[in-house]
């Protein structure tokens, strides 16, 4: 089990990212939380098993139709507290 904190910046705000990001995060099993930032980016601890991680940061560098990634800052990260994806207000 692994953990990442991911920053993805861009036009990820308003375009359905975090709400598509909940759903391939519990498709592939994962746990942690996904929110925006008030800098415009948005921000995810996503963990869970290495491959399922590994596939789900590489999903979020397209994201969502209407999104346009242009940089996702990975980092390892603390397992999360909890047994769910979810959704938090912004920072």
């Amino acid at each position: 089990m692994i953990a990442k904190r991911l920053i993805i910046s861009g036009q990820v705000q308003g375009v359905g990212y975090r709400d598509w990001l909940v759903s391939a995060a519990r498709k592939a099993g994962l746990i942690g939380w996904v929110r925006n930032r008030a800098d415009g980016t948005v921000e995810a601890l996503i963990a869970g098993e290495a491959d399922a991680v590994e596939d789900v940061a590489r999903a979020c560098r397209r994201g969502p139709r209407m999104a346009i990634v242009d940089e996702i800052t990975e980092t390892l990260a603390e397992m999360p507290m909890g047994r769910e994806f979810s959704k938090r207000p912004t920072v």
